[in-house]
């Protein structure tokens, strides 16, 4: 044995000693800031050679997109992937049930449950039958996907199919000891101790290599992952009802900028919150005919205020923003849905706000100038000199004016300006 080997033997314990347990908890809507999460969590868990990876999961579903990414990294994850469904409350719904199905162990927590896995195709609800046969053809495609791909699960790691199957056609769901008795998880543990002391001594088979974790991995380290802040940025806007408020702020923004030219701060908030909602909808299935719509009411509003159209101009303006934000995410699924309740207000608020602005900077550009020589028009004053078509001079607004008349005017006699020119005034008796 040579020395390099010696030395390689003599360093094992150390090299070891490092190894822990990694847990990560991922809570709420499946989108990609989930999946981008647990996809950088279980490459470090890897990187540090730990002994295997536990994602804490409770979650209502999501993206089908995030949640496949979720899949692939499970399916081809170089340490053991656990998921635990915790804690007492609760649920591995939707997306969560292909994320746990995939996971090489799964495992729940007393007072949890797991099903309904329906997929729910975007865009339904469209009025007309050859629209509807159409939903209900892509429907029933996006279904029969769902539950290949889950059954392809099940069955790589052993699980129930059938069940798994039913979760999808039938959106069954089930408590933690019954996913225990239909062989659709592994075990029923109340923590994350229990949970780690359960994986002692057990095989995992990994890339066709046989990973056994060790027989004490209750005594060894556990290390919690959290979201960095990035991610949580990313996760705050995935929501379609912060990506709508900041949607809206933005044509605020740009609408306040163009009606008062030079104010320069609405524009520049205008423009980024703008950036800001289009980079979260592309997290999102957003339908542009939806934006296009609440452009096109915001058009009508300003519009009511030039035309007489007897608030039909308004409504139609209400009626197409209403409706451009219900469909501006192009899914019926309520978890990727604008919440009905932030819809009517912010619509309201804004429908008041540009029908008083516009009215506002209309009134003030009929207004006759206060400033200048055109705010001279109409002032009284006094005549200083007499006033003849040659010239002479009056105090107006407490400044003496050179000023001319097409009569002549007596000193002292009281004066009206009519108009000016090149620093003249032109004047009548009053």
């Amino acid at each position: 044995m040579n020395i390099k080997n010696i030395i390689f033997f003599l360093f094992i314990p150390f090299l070891l000693e490092g190894r822990a347990v990694h847990v990560v908890r991922l809570d709420g809507i499946i989108n990609p800031a989930s999946s981008r999460f647990v996809n950088y969590s279980l490459e470090k868990a890897e990187n540090d050679s730990a002994y295997c990876f536990i994602l804490e999961l409770d979650t209502p579903g999501g993206l089908m997109t995030a949640m496949k990414d979720i899949v692939k990294d499970q399916m081809n994850a170089q340490i053991p992937f656990i998921v635990y469904v915790s804690p007492a409350g609760a649920q591995a719904a939707s997306a969560g049930v292909f994320i746990t199905l995939a996971a090489d162990y799964a495992a729940m927590a007393p007072g949890t449950n797991i099903g309904a896995a329906h997929p729910v195709p975007a865009g339904g609800g469209m009025f007309g039958t050859q629209k509807q046969d159409s939903l209900d053809i892509m429907g029933e495609k996006t279904e029969n996907d769902a539950v290949s791909y889950i059954r392809s699960i099940a069955e790589a790691r052993n699980r129930n199919a059938d069940w798994a199957e039913d979760a999808v056609r039938k959106s069954v769901s089930v408590t933690a000891s019954e996913a225990y008795d239909l062989n659709v998880i592994d075990t029923v543990v109340a923590g994350i101790p229990q949970l780690i002391a359960s994986l002692e001594g057990k095989t995992f088979i990994l890339s066709e290599k046989d990973v056994t974790l060790p027989a004490d991995l209750a005594q060894k380290e556990v290390i919690h992952q959290s979201m960095k802040w990035t991610d949580r940025i990313l996760d705050v806007f995935s929501n379609p009802n912060i990506a709508y408020i900041f949607l809206m702020l933005g044509f605020y923004g740009l609408f306040f900028e163009i009606t008062h030219p030079g104010s320069v701060f609405p524009g520049v908030l205008g423009v980024l919150f703008l950036l800001i909602a289009f980079f979260s909808f592309q997290m999102m299935p957003v339908n542009y005919a939806g934006i296009a719509l609440i452009i096109f009411g915001i058009i009508l509003l300003i519009l009511e205020v030039n035309i007489v159209s007897f608030g039909l101009l308004t409504i139609g303006g209400l009626a197409a923003m209403i409706i451009g934000s219900t469909m501006l995410i192009d899914s019926p699924d309520p978890l990727i849905q604008i919440s009905k309740g932030i819809i009517y207000p912010v619509v309201i608020l804004i429908a008041i706000f540009i029908i008083v602005a516009v009215r506002l900077v209309i009134k003030a550009m009929k207004n006759k100038p206060v400033t200048g020589f055109e705010g001279l028009a109409g002032l009284k004053g006094l005549a200083e000199t007499e006033i003849t078509p040659a010239g002479g001079t009056v105090m107006v607004n407490g400044e003496i004016w050179r000023a001319v008349s097409d009569e002549a005017i007596p000193r002292g006699s009281e004066i009206q300006v009519t108009d000016s020119e090149h620093m003249t005034l032109k004047v009548i008796k009053k």
